[in-house]
């Protein structure tokens, strides 16, 4: 009975539940972005919006949301995790700093890098689901003539049992090696711009919500785009289904058979849609990240947002 309020007073505590604040609030403020995304890097040819009239007229706009369930469902803990493992993380890496500092930018990057690896874990089958529901394509003027349209646990039942614990890993290692550095330049952005944008805030922690929003934005940006073309080819490799013959058997096949065909611009298709999604996302993630650490749990290492600048 006293676990709860004990792990709420624990600094681990407060990091955790408030980075699956951080978590819901992305998953909400941007999944119809990430839907559009999933669909152009599969795609051969559309642009967004002819993507996003044919998605609204063929199968109605809840296509915009379709798979968001396994996300939404895991994205409490998994965001939760990756915050609180950075946490700890950022201060291995750079020990030099004292417990009341700021961790270094040292340490910031490297405890993204480690954080991004270590996601990877629990972010690949939730993606591999994702991905699969999202490429799902239902007709809106006859719901019912589709009976192969499954959920998210249909879904991950049907991975695990035709294909194994492997199956569900699919696309493991260049989820990995697209999370790894992303997550590094996604932390270090953050935290860089936060102290450019409020001088001193790293430490006193009384940026403006704008401040927050903004770092957190352009945070998302810069990490989409350093990994951007990894995260097209992770996405292919992940629309493959073990019941139709595989068109790539790797990365390195991936990659060349996709420059092949549609040339270097592949690697690039969705970008806008991904950077438009990121700020979004991000800004709502590290905001209500934030504001859940001061607000909710009156954290003293946190003070609280000045009323008068909170816009």
């Amino acid at each position: 009975m006293d676990f709860w309020p004990e792990f709420l007073a624990s600094s681990w505590g407060r990091e955790f539940v408030a980075g699956g604040f951080g978590g819901v609030a992305g998953i909400i403020s941007g999944y119809p972005l990430d839907t559009l995304r999933i669909r152009q890097q599969h795609s051969n040819t559309g642009s967004a919006f002819g993507i996003l009239r044919r998605i609204v007229a063929a199968e109605g706009p809840s296509a915009l949301y379709r798979g968001m369930g396994a996300p939404l469902a895991s994205v409490t803990f998994q965001n939760a995790m990756a915050f609180q493992i950075y946490a700890v993380l950022s201060r291995a890496f750079d020990s030099s700093v004292g417990t009341k500092d700021p961790p270094s930018y040292k340490g910031v990057a490297l405890g993204g890098v480690g954080t991004g690896a270590l996601q990877s874990l629990m972010l690949t089958p939730v993606e591999l689901v994702k991905i699969r529901l999202q490429l799902q394509v239902r007709n809106y003027a006859k719901p019912h003539q589709e009976d192969g349209h499954k959920g998210p646990l249909s879904i991950a039942k049907s991975i695990f049992k035709t294909q194994g614990l492997r199956g569900m890993y699919q696309g493991f290692t260049i989820t990995m090696l697209r999370d790894a550095p992303s997550h590094g330049v996604y932390f270090w952005t953050y935290e860089y711009v936060r102290e450019q944008l409020h001088p001193g805030c790293r430490k006193s922690g009384q940026e403006r919500l704008r401040t927050m929003l903004v770092a957190g934005g352009l945070a998302g940006v810069a990490s989409w785009v350093c990994c951007y073309p990894l995260d097209v080819i992770k996405t292919r490799l992940q629309a493959q289904l073990p019941s139709s013959p595989l068109k790539y058997s790797g990365i390195v096949d991936c990659f060349r058979k996709s420059v092949q065909v549609d040339g270097y611009s592949v690697l690039w298709r969705g970008l806008g849609t991904a950077v438009a999604r990121a700020f979004v996302v991000n800004g709502a993630i590290f905001s209500a990240y934030e504001i859940a650490l001061r607000c909710l749990f009156n954290n003293n290492d946190h003070e609280s947002i000045q009323t008068e600048n909170i816009i």
